[in-house]
């Protein structure tokens, strides 16, 4: 039943996106996109032993995007009644007529929607049809159940599950068409403890996947949660210093995102990019290779095509410390005369070390290791950057001190050419698998 209702809604977004396609045409737009999302969501928040939050929150729109006479607009309603949208397309014409021509502005090539992948990615997964409101409610008290007791420090606990479902159509009058179906499951906790003097230190943990059986089992997300908080108290700064650093898997997406920003052909054009002008150079120690695969079956970054419609496809980012691509869109491809590549980063994987973490740590005389970053900033112009950390010192191999309130400084090109080991333990939990990295000679700033 569910299916065919599936079935009978996909078609009706499909007859009114191409309605909507014929009816700007008529209005006289030269070319138009259209995007029909449907999306729900539901959280639930259980606290000291109650539920203390549950929230559903769902949306229907339509997005189109108008091209007329070398002009372009962009526009939004929740309103998907035949009779508002016709006043609301009337509307976005009448607007783009008085907006400025850009020549950067136009469909893609249809060449670039050929060849997506025919696998089945598992985007979607069904249990999420038989969830109702008591099953969300009993995934968050039995994690609540599981940390209760288990340190007599504790303060407070919030054990969270979440989950979510979309569908999307869209539609371009070149000849792209797409559907797309996804779900996501959240489940975590945050733990408060009674820390030295008047402090409340705390440590979480959350995971989300696309299918609920890949969430971890409660009772590990419970004991990493609450060793998170535990392992917070009594942090402290310690004398600054220039050591290796050691970051977590987990932690690293939280350094290396900030690469994107500078790969990205909107900061290239805007010369905001330290990596302008490095296609194929050194950029990096030979010892990290990174490349965008779109293709992961259930990854959270998969896809079967962008939000240009290009095709998906795996392409190298970084190979060997060589900058190989650009994230390029269709509009700055045009403006920075480049072919484009993909707008933005999908899942990102890593050629693999020999050795994890804990292996890595044990191997260390001095060192720190990250397990956190606490704000800072990156700056993409420069490749100077600026960070909070939390951790722990490492000495003869053995954690010693829990670290917070620490700084770490410098400049991407100069970290990323002191890498000096990748692990072998990417987190495959997220859409940036990152291993434990180990960099040398770092700057940390403290006592």
């Amino acid at each position: 039943m569910e299916i065919m209702k599936k079935n009978n809604s996909e078609l009706e977004k499909l007859e009114l996106a191409y309605w909507a396609q014929k009816y700007a045409k008529q209005l006289g737009a030269d070319d138009s996109a259209i995007a029909i999302n449907k999306r729900r969501s539901i959280s639930v928040k259980y606290r000291d032993g109650k539920v203390d939050k549950l929230k559903e929150s769902s949306q229907n729109s339509l997005r189109v995007e108008i091209y007329s006479g070398g002009k372009y607009s962009s526009h939004f309603t929740n309103d998907l009644r035949k009779s508002s949208l016709e006043k609301f397309l009337e509307n976005a014409i009448g607007i783009t007529r008085y907006l400025e021509e850009d020549p950067y502005k136009a469909l893609p090539d249809p060449a670039l929607y050929r060849g997506r992948p025919k696998i089945d990615l598992q985007l979607f997964d069904n249990y999420y049809y038989g969830l109702d409101i008591e099953d969300r409610i009993e995934k968050a008290r039995q994690l609540y159940e599981l940390i209760r007791d288990r340190d007599p420090r504790i303060i407070s606990i919030t054990a969270d599950f979440r989950d979510s479902h979309y569908e999307s159509t869209h539609l371009k009058s070149n000849g792209f068409e797409g559907k797309n179906e996804g779900s996501s499951f959240n489940l975590g906790a945050e733990v408060s403890l009674r820390g030295r003097e008047d402090r409340k230190p705390n440590g979480w943990r959350y995971y989300r996947t696309r299918h609920i059986e890949d969430l971890p089992a409660a009772n590990v997300i419970a004991k990493k949660a609450l060793k998170r908080a535990q392992d917070a108290v009594g942090r402290r700064k310690v004398e600054s210093a220039t050591v290796p650093m050691i970051v977590e898997n987990i932690t690293a997406p939280g350094l290396l995102w900030r690469l994107f920003r500078a790969m990205s052909g909107y900061a290239l054009q805007q010369k905001q990019s330290y990596l302008e002008g490095q296609l194929n150079t050194q950029i990096a120690s030979k010892r990290l290779t990174m490349i965008d695969n779109p293709t992961i079956v259930r990854g959270l970054g998969s896809r079967y095509y962008d939000g240009d419609g290009i095709a998906a496809k795996s392409i190298p980012v970084i190979e060997e410390g060589v900058l190989k691509n650009y994230y390029i869109d269709v509009y700055y491809g045009r403006k920075l005369k480049m072919n484009p590549t993909t707008g933005g980063a999908s899942n990102i994987v890593f050629k693999l070390g020999k050795r994890n973490g804990m292996e890595i740590e044990k191997d260390l005389d001095r060192a720190i290791l990250v397990t956190g970053f606490i704000g800072g900033n990156a700056n993409s112009t420069t490749g100077d950057f600026s960070l909070g950390i939390v951790g722990w010192l490492i000495e003869n191999g053995e954690r010693t001190v829990p670290l917070n309130e620490m700084n770490i400084s410098g400049n991407f090109t100069d970290l990323l050419n002191n890498l000096v080991e990748v692990g072998n333990d990417p987190f495959e939990l997220s859409s940036m698998r990152t291993p434990t990295l180990l960099f040398d000679g770092v700057e940390f700033s403290g006592l």
